[in-house]
């Protein structure tokens, strides 16, 4: 099972999005995401679900429950 944070990292490196590129698209602080990234902080569930929509996976997908995704 992937880590969250790991799955992020390679979420927005697959679609070659810039650090700050994503945090604006989501409308938060770049150490806020940059916090999610390396597993120092975890976003609420508000926030999942737009990270989530962002990146057009499921919720599943972007916390490591499974490993495939039907958008990717």
């Amino acid at each position: 099972m992937t880590e969250f944070h790991v799955r992020l990292k390679e979420l927005r490196k697959h679609r070659k999005k810039k650090l700050k590129e994503t945090a604006d698209c989501l409308g938060i602080q770049l150490r806020s995401y940059q916090a999610y990234e390396s597993g120092d902080r975890e976003p609420n569930i508000a926030r999942l679900i737009a990270l989530a929509d962002f990146f057009d996976v499921s919720l599943d997908y972007l916390l490591g429950r499974t490993d495939t995704d039907a958008n990717l």
